[in-house]
């Protein structure tokens, strides 16, 4: 999402946080917030684990664990089944947000580097069964744009499906298993 979202709720920093140019860790530092830094919050990923907020004229994400906010009289900390109650929008991160809010940063061209995407920021993976057979797939993107795949076949009496594991450090696991029926 590259411009603010429909309702941008007020929070605060509960401890001094790295406000990142993405949702991870290993996204670059854009400034380190003090305590109680008073944010705006445009929105979080649907997990609720990262949130788009803005402070000293800055936007970026920071970790929800780090984010608070003032509810029903109380201060609380962010969390998936709080989002749609106090009407903040879920949001996703992808290039056209870099774009928009890094171009004079030093390592804007380096979105490569950085990108991470799918569940544990892996890639996608597919599967599904017609009748009796069943089949399934996995694609990893690599932090430089390449990317792994692993494909599962089936038929009537044993299903194979295929995963990749992106071990820490960048190198990848494939791992093949079979189901006899």
């Amino acid at each position: 999402m590259s411009g603010p979202a429909l309702a941008a709720t007020r929070g605060a920093t509960v401890s001094s946080v790295n406000l990142r140019a993405g949702p991870g860790t290993w996204y670059p530092i854009v400034m380190t917030m003090p305590p109680s830094a008073a944010l705006t919050i445009y929105g979080c990923l649907d997990a609720a684990s990262w949130c788009d907020v803005s402070w000293g004229g800055a936007r970026g994400w920071v970790s929800s664990n780090y984010v608070s906010i003032y509810y029903q009289g109380q201060t609380v900390a962010l969390s998936p089944a709080l989002i749609p109650m106090i009407g903040l929008t879920v949001v996703a991160f992808n290039q056209a947000y870099w774009n928009n809010h890094y171009g004079g940063q030093p390592w804007y061209g380096q979105w490569n580097t950085y990108y991470r995407s799918g569940p544990g920021y892996g890639g996608v993976a597919r599967g599904g069964c017609v009748g009796a057979a069943c089949g399934g797939s996995a694609v990893v993107r690599g932090p430089y744009g390449g990317g792994a795949a692993a494909r599962g076949a089936c038929g009537p009496d044993r299903c194979a499906g295929g995963a990749i594991l992106r071990r820490p450090g960048g190198g990848l696991e494939f791992r093949r298993g079979v189901v006899e029926r």
